[in-house]
Formats: C-alpha cells, structure tokens, sequence
C-alpha cells in the first residue's frame, strides 16, 4: 500500500487518478481548493484510506498544512502527482499580464510549491516518486497556446533537472504529457480566454479559440485510462523521464522531433561558426 499525494483532485485526470488508487487500496491524499466537490464525486466507504484537504497550490502555508496532514493520517507520501493546472487559449500578443501571471502561478509556482513541501518528506524517507502533469504542450507549441505551452515548457526543464537532483536520494521524478482528454478542460472551468482579440489573429490565434469551443467534449483521450497508465507508471522499478500519453500527442512529438533533427543538420555549419576558433 503506497500514499499518494495528488493536487487538482476535484476533477478531471486528478480525480481520475483518486479514484483508480482507491480502487487498488493505496491510500490517497486528494488535494483541491473545493474538498466539498471531491468527497461528493468519490462512493463513500473508503474513510480509512482517504484524507481530502484543502490546497490552493498558490498558498505555501496551505501547502505546508496539507502535508503535515497527510504525514500525519498516513505516515509519509510515496507518490507525489503535481496535477493541478490551468489552461489559457488566445494568441501572444492578445494574452496580457495578468492572464500570463495567473496561468504560471498555478502551472509553474503551485508546481513548485507543493513541490518543496513534499520533498523534505521523501527525502526523509530516502524514497519517493514524483510526477508533474506536463501536456503535449510541454514539448510542441501551437499558434494561440503560446503562454499555456511556455508554463509546461518550464514543467518540462523543472522536471528534467529535479529528475537528476533527486535520483541520488532514491526520488524519482518523471512528466507525463497527456494530449486532449476528454474531461472539463477545454470549458470554462479550467480554460481560460485572453480577453483582448486581435483580428489580424483570426486564422492563428483566433483559430484555436474555435477549436477549444468546438472540441469540448469531443477529446481522443479517455482520462480513466490515462490515470490507469499514471498508476502503471509509479509501479515501474524505474520510471522515464517522461511518458507522453495518446496517439496524437506521439505523432505531435514525432513530428516536432524530426523538424529538429533536421535543422541541426542544415544548420550545424553556422552553429559550429560560433566556437572559438583554435590557435
């Protein structure tokens, strides 16, 4: 039986995942600013092995707090799975200050957060597995998600380097990159839209607000079995740096990785330019 941590409880993937550990037996942390709306989603009948607590992810105290908890009903926490998240659809120029600072507090700062108060608990423990709920848009950028794929962009290179800071304590850390699941997302609930609209925008930016609209509900990915695929993840003897999830965000990544591949090789020359030269 393993404890699991996990923010953004309340729906989507993270309360997918709650309910796919309590099925198996572990016990489970569910972290959510609304606990009320956790504990009416999950059947009753697992008091014993379920703690849901308050968390903002933005609040450090109320980080510090949910942990301390959670320490103290199960003992430790053996699985971190940072999911909270919140998405921001509109174009660079369109997305102002403010939309930009909201969406990294919650993806980036609440990432880091919860992060720093689980560490010293698993360090303590000298074992612990840590996974960051990244996106396809942690790896590839589209017209209209700049600022939403720059904050998983940064869950990416956090995630990298806690990978190797963490190993030799015995943490292991990875990030998932889920593609479209079909849950909530893309509604009002975890979407945002960049108030301002540019029209010079409408076949870039513009056009991805139309998709969210119209994809809502329709998604590829089926979050039951993504939280499945989480769950196998941790069970791992040793977990990946990351695992992307869904047949489009495979073909996405694919893509982006041979664009890449093929401009070193055009442009290795003038990237060799650069070096000093030698004497």
């Amino acid at each position: 039986m393993s404890v699991w941590f996990v923010t953004g409880a309340s729906r989507g993937l993270g309360l997918e995942i709650v309910k796919a550990a309590l099925e198996r037996g572990e016990q489970v942390v569910a972290a959510a600013r609304s606990p009320r709306q956790v504990e009416a989603a999950l059947p009753p009948g697992r008091a014993d092995q379920l703690l849901v607590v308050p968390l903002d992810v933005t609040d450090q105290e109320q980080a510090q707090a949910a942990v301390k908890a959670a320490v103290a009903r199960f003992g430790g926490i053996d699985v971190l799975v940072n999911n909270a998240g919140r998405g921001l659809v509109g174009a660079v120029e369109e997305t102002s200050d403010a939309e930009a600072r909201a969406v990294f507090d919650i993806n980036v700062f609440g990432l880091l957060t919860v992060l720093r108060a689980v560490a010293p608990v698993m360090r303590a423990a000298g074992r612990g597995r840590v996974v960051n709920i990244s996106s396809t848009g942690g790896v590839v950028a589209w017209a209209g998600w700049g600022v939403y794929s720059a904050s998983k962009f940064a869950v990416e290179g956090i995630t990298e380097a806690l990978r190797l800071e963490l190993a030799p304590m015995g943490i292991q850390v990875t990030s998932v990159q889920p593609g479209p699941l079909r849950t909530g997302f893309l509604g009002t609930s975890s979407l945002e839209h960049a108030e301002r609209v540019i029209d010079d925008y409408a076949a870039t930016g513009g056009a991805s607000r139309a998709w969210a609209g119209e994809n809502h509900g329709q998604q590829e990915g089926d979050p039951a079995r993504a939280a499945a695929a989480i769950l196998t993840l941790a069970d791992l003897p040793e977990m990946p740096a990351r695992l992307p999830l869904g047949t489009s965000t495979l073909s996405d990544i694919r893509t982006k990785l041979a664009a890449v591949g093929a401009e070193l090789e055009t442009w290795q020359d003038l990237a060799r330019s650069t070096d000093i030269a030698p004497a």
